[in-house]
């Protein structure tokens, strides 16, 4: 009855050929327009999952108190000294915020005049003690330093100390490390290599860490969100602004850019890196596939404009069913031209070997009336199994089952209407190649003659792939699916190597301040956590103490640092004057102090300054100005530092406050984690140990463990749902449990066999990836009911049938094509097109090894 229904159908689309074309090319034209100007993908991973799971509800209650930005760019700025770093993230960020309508707010992280005035309050008392006492100890090179900030003043800083070594008064060795630090500044300047001089260095103890060399500044950008690239003229700005500023390697400065804006147009620009060869490739591999299966243009172009004809409308339809596609549900592309192929090879093999022995009409007839009953019962059982998507709590599948189900029903439609029509109105010649596969025979007979062996064979390879399914792994960090050669990723994971700067934290709400203090010390006591922060750390201890250390220094130091006047710039001829007192002092010094530490350097710097001062004027220059750079800036935030005032909840910069305490009072603990933030294993006992104290923490490794784990039980009860519903519909329109066990044994078995493949080679499932399961779930549940069918109608020859030939060139087009996705330069890509390399070859050994000798052995047909 399905038969003659198509038939008829056939008939008519074939009478009304040019009707038929039309109206699907103006629907199509309709569809596009419509595409064209409503086209919308969200990359928001986080919308991919329902928001009303239990952790979805505790992640939106958090950021309800304490929202968290999404049009945040991070600029990290790497200097060669701590002043470097100081004064480029000071005038980046004033350059910046001069540009309120792209930036809407710019905070330097951990700076800023609250942090440079009150530095010493927020360390330990012992470092606070620390660095007064260097302080204090710095002043006779403070003192000449701040009364004249010049070569000349630098130089008469090392003559008083070195006037202090000639009296007696200190020994060369106190002066080791400042003549060491600019000895071997000047050494690299007079070699002509890049030279800096770290003050902070030079005067106090111990070397300038990275987070002194290193700066980070917080902004807020516009996004153009009808850009390709929303946040790219923001980056483009900061840049611009950082090279009009000189903050350049060639200065020794880098500044780089991350922060979840960057991350996304980089991971966007990542996608499209090799787009355009990958796009020829794919289109060429499949122009080949279906020339080889076809060996006709004609049929060529009709099988392609109706799956261009079918993409377009669905791509329309879904867009106006879901408003936006996400990163998971346009995926739906590529199930769409796998199995638009599919079909229309089908039809088109079909036809050929048809049309062998009858006129192009009849060969239509034919085959709508043969073919039409199991690529009908392929499409309905295909849709009915992705439409089993709908009720999962991932949204990404649900909305890539409700638009791929319709997809297939429509590129159904589509192969039994447009596809006739369109061959009707340019009909090819008919083929002279061979139709079916008869060099194959030999095989089938050998497989069916085996039958019962190869069952065997085929259940212990189940059983055994079955068994290796425990070890398959999702790995749900989504770092590793993003290229690490990106600047906004590499960055990234290089500022979660420091815990302070680390993205994958964790927050939890405690009801007030003193609430987030106990439970920051239950939580900090866990060996899994690098540290906690509270509004509290923001408010120190020992602050009387503190300030009293600090209070003693100011009282020392403020002559020396704010001289009642300042020397005017020196002349040339001053400083050389200066140059060679200096150098003559550093000799005079070295033999009275001949074993001393420092000896070797005040000769070599003896001579540096020698060499200087017989040199040009202009080489002084530039010297002067390399050993003076960061003067001004230590200086001043020396100076700052001794300005320290209590801290008080009223005193804290409102946006510190605000970062921390809700205006209900309520308080936030922000807690890093300890370890390789790439690691899963990691951050899954760091998740669990906090949740162990805090069960409501919300953050990064909650999502992404918690998403994996609800978007691989999706795909689970999807599976299980599918087959089902697929089960059901083939007992039904097949009239018998038993064919429609068939049909759907094969495809376990290829799955099974797939996921083995997978734990074998060490590839893991990952959220880009698992998109190629529900490819493998249509094309293999057309390919078994496609066998079963024709084997029902008495075929034995599968192997060398046209059926089979049609099946492999489908497989081979399909898999040539999407196999280019593996050579993506994007790791998730990349994944995915090496998952559905190995699941069509599985599919494929599958259905033409394995279906015939199970058919063979387990129906009483094939044994009659």
């Amino acid at each position: 009855m399905v038969g003659h229904l198509i038939e008829r159908t056939v008939a008519f689309c074939m009478t009304y050929a040019r009707l038929v074309a039309a109206t699907v090319a103006a629907l199509t034209l309709v569809a596009v327009a419509y595409a064209a100007t409503h086209f919308a993908l969200n990359t928001d991973t986080t919308k991919l999952v329902s928001p009303d799971l239990p952790w979805r509800k505790r992640e939106a209650a958090f950021e309800a108190v304490f929202p968290q930005p999404k049009n945040l760019v991070l600029v990290v700025i790497d200097a060669q000294t701590s002043e470097q770093a100081h004064e480029a993230s000071q005038a980046l960020a004033t350059a910046l915020r001069g540009d309120p309508s792209l930036f809407s707010s710019v905070r330097i992280l951990g700076g800023g005049p609250f942090f440079d005035r009150n530095g010493l309050l927020l360390v330990p008392l012992e470092e606070t003690q620390s660095a007064t006492s260097q302080m204090i100890a710095a002043q006779p090179f403070l003192g000449a330093l701040a009364a004249d900030p010049s070569l000349r003043g630098v130089m008469d800083s090392f003559s008083t100390a070195l006037t202090g070594v000639e009296r007696g008064q200190i020994s060369l060795d106190r002066l080791a490390r400042p003549l060491g630090e600019v000895r071997k500044s000047l050494d690299a300047f007079l070699a002509g290599h890049p030279a800096y001089l770290s003050w902070r260095k030079l005067m106090m103890e111990g070397t300038p860490g990275q987070r002194e060399t290193r700066q980070i500044l917080q902004v807020l950008v516009a996004l153009d969100f009808t850009a390709l690239s929303p946040g790219a003229k923001a980056s483009d700005a900061i840049r611009a602004h950082a090279g009009a500023l000189g903050l350049t390697p060639r200065d020794g400065i880098t500044v780089r850019l991350t922060g979840p804006a960057r991350i996304f147009d980089e991971e966007f620009a990542t996608l499209t890196e090799r787009a355009l060869p990958i796009a020829t490739a794919v289109i060429a591999a499949i122009l080949i596939m279906l020339w080889f299966a076809l060996r006709s243009v004609r049929l060529i172009v009709c099988v392609l404009i109706t799956i261009l004809s079918g993409l377009a409308i669905t791509t329309a339809l879904g867009l106006a069913l879901l408003g936006a596609f996400n990163i998971i549900s346009v995926a739906f592309i590529a199930l769409f031209v796998g199995l638009g192929i599919d079909f229309g090879i089908q039809v088109c093999v079909r036809y050929e070997a048809e049309r062998e022995s009858k006129g192009v009409a009849e060969a239509l007839l034919s085959t709508g009336r043969g073919l039409g009953p199991s690529l009908t019962l392929a499409a309905l059982a295909i849709s009915a199994g992705f439409l089993a998507f709908l009720p999962t709590s991932y949204r990404g599948v649900a909305a890539l089952g409700l638009i791929a189900g319709i997809g297939m029903l429509l590129t159904f439609v589509l192969s039994l209407t447009l596809l006739p029509a369109l061959i009707t109105l340019m009909p090819p010649s008919p083929s002279k190649a061979e139709i079916g596969v008869k060099a194959a025979a030999p095989l089938n007979a050998f497989l069916l003659r085996h039958a019962r062996s190869l069952m065997i064979v085929a259940t212990v390879a189940g059983v055994a792939a079955g068994a290796l399914l425990p070890f398959l792994r999702f790995d749900f960090n989504l770092l590793n699916l993003r290229s690490r050669k990106v600047e906004s990723i590499s960055t990234l994971l290089d500022l979660s190597r420091d815990p302070d700067f680390s993205p994958n934290t964790m927050d939890v709400v405690a009801p007030s301040r003193q609430a987030a203090a106990a439970l920051a010390a239950k939580i900090a006591s866990l060996p899994e956590v690098a540290k906690v922060v509270t509004i509290n750390d923001f408010l120190p201890a020992d602050q009387n103490e503190k300030l009293a250390l600090i209070a003693d220094a100011s009282m020392i130091l403020d002559p020396t640092l704010n001289p009642a006047q300042t020397k005017p710039p020196p002349t040339d001829a001053e400083m050389v004057d200066s140059l060679r007192q200096t150098s003559r002092q550093l000799l005079a010094a070295v033999q009275s102090s001949p074993t001393s530490s420092a000896a070797a350097d005040a000769k070599a710097l003896s001579a540096d300054l020698d060499r200087l001062a017989n040199g040009d004027a202009p080489e002084r220059a530039r010297a002067a100005k390399m050993l003076t750079a960061g003067l001004s800036t230590i200086l001043g935030r020396v100076r700052n530092l001794l300005s320290a005032s209590p801290i008080t909840m009223a005193s804290l910069p409102p946006e510190i406050a605000r970062d921390f305490i809700a205006p209900s009072g309520a308080a936030r603990v922000h807690i890093y984690p300890k370890g390789d933030p790439t690691d899963n294993a990691t951050l899954s006992r760091f998740r669990r140990a906090v949740a162990s104290i805090a069960p409501q923490a919300v953050g990064v490794p909650v999502f992404l463990e918690e998403s994996g784990r609800t978007i691989v039980g999706a795909f689970v009860d999807a599976g299980v749902w599918s087959l089902l519903a697929i089960a059901l519909l083939l007992a039904v329109m097949l009239g018998s449990v038993r064919y429609a066990l068939l049909s759907l044994a094969p495809l376990m078995l290829a799955g099974l066999l797939t996921l083995a493949t997978c734990v074998v080679i060490g590839l893991k499932l990952n959220y880009a990836n698992i998109i190629a399961l529900p490819l493998l779930f249509g094309i293999g549940v057309a390919y078994d009911i496609y066998f079963v069918m024709a084997w029902r109608t008495g075929a034995r020859d599968l192997l060398q049938s046209p059926l089979a030939r049609a099946i492999g060139f489908s497989a081979g087009t399909t898999a040539t094509g999407f196999g280019a996705l593996w050579f993506s330069s994007h790791p998730g890509t990349s994944s995915m097109g090496e998952l559905l390399m190995i699941s069509l070859v599985w599919i494929l050994a599958v259905v033409l090894l394995v279906v015939p000798p199970l058919l063979q052995v387990t129906t009483p047909e094939a044994k009659s």
